[in-house]
């Protein structure tokens, strides 16, 4: 008896049998869905929004105090109205405003984020869990971290009245018009010092207030 030296190779998806051969189709692998797809692209998306916005905000805080630096030495070097120096004031306020702003919503992002796609997996992004988790453990105050700025915007805040102090000291108290403008120039400077306050006490209590409202609205489907 003479054995072939040809052997036949079973097809992947085949098979031989007594009666022939019969062949089986290839299984393919499930698509995912399109709500699948969907969470997975709303995922990244707000995920970039994050990163963008975290890093649109330093950049923001740098270039609106330099430019506050330079209004406030050239309004005490060629002005002599208290009321002028009002402008780096509106500069500190709109940049305090719109780094806030980018702070809350990025916050917001990040609770969604938590109750929408962390809570209910175990082996799934933790990242906002985990960050969390590790704000609360961290107890050497060296290492809080101030996203707002507050203290800087306070601090500016003061240095921007020591102009119209110096020169209300003299002749403001015998002109009574000088004296008035230099009231109401630390009485809007008061204002915004009441408005930081405000808003880093608001974001201390922001990560809670938001976190339970979004556990309370259910993962969405």
């Amino acid at each position: 008896m003479v054995l072939s030296r040809f052997r036949i190779t079973q097809p992947r998806w085949g098979s031989i049998g007594i009666v022939g051969v019969s062949l089986h189709p290839p299984e393919y692998s499930a698509q995912p869905s399109e709500s699948e797809v969907l969470r997975v692209e709303e995922f990244r998306a707000l995920r970039a929004t994050i990163r963008e916005r975290g890093t649109l905000r330093l950049g923001l805080a740098a270039i609106g105090l330099t430019a506050w630096a330079v209004l406030h030495l050239a309004a005490q070097a060629w002005l002599s109205s208290p009321v002028a120096l009002l402008v780096p004031l509106l500069v500190l306020a709109g940049v305090f405003e719109a780094i806030f702003a980018l702070h809350v919503g990025v916050e917001r992002i990040g609770r969604y984020l938590q109750v929408a796609y962390e809570a209910h997996s175990d082996n799934g992004p933790r990242w906002e869990h985990t960050a969390e988790a590790f704000g609360r453990a961290a107890t050497d105050p060296a290492g809080k971290l101030d996203a707002l700025f507050a203290v800087v915007f306070v601090s500016a805040t003061l240095l921007n009245l020591v102009p119209v102090v110096l020169l209300t000291a003299g002749s403001g108290l015998t002109d009574p018009d000088l004296a008035a403008e230099g009231a109401l120039y630390g009485g809007l400077h008061l204002v915004f010092i009441i408005r930081v306050a405000r808003a880093r006490r608001f974001a201390t209590r922001q990560r809670a207030q938001e976190l339970a409202l979004f556990e309370r609205f259910g993962r969405p489907n």
